[in-house]
């Protein structure tokens, strides 16, 4: 089993959510974050004064995927964040040991 987190632009949660259902993804999580990465933070106005924004908001989306589903989830996840714009995010797998249903006690890929 593998675990797809995703740090997404906020605008690109919609795309991303219908793109994932339609690759046939049966649950996830998604969380508002806050973070930099190389672009580190950026400068805004409001009001006609200028601030830094030192945190980007993001949305970070977590899912569990059998490991035969996990290529072509990360596809979909890639391709509908994708503005081509600095900022874009990024996508980390990790490997899963086991998972469990609380309520049915169901392990591995059962309690996906």
């Amino acid at each position: 089993m593998k675990l797809i987190i995703a740090y997404i632009n906020p605008f690109k949660l919609d795309e991303v959510v219908e793109a994932l259902k339609e690759s046939g993804v049966s649950g996830l999580t998604a969380v508002e974050a806050q973070g930099f990465g190389r672009q580190g933070g950026h400068t805004e106005t409001y009001r006609g004064a200028e601030y830094e924004v030192n945190l980007v908001h993001k949305v970070r989306i977590e899912t569990l995927v059998d490991d035969d589903e996990a290529n072509s989830v990360i596809d979909a996840i890639e391709t509908a964040a994708r503005s081509g714009s600095i900022g874009d995010g990024k996508i980390v797998v990790l490997n899963i040991e086991d998972a469990i249903r609380i309520r049915t006690g169901e392990r591995g890929r059962d309690a996906i």
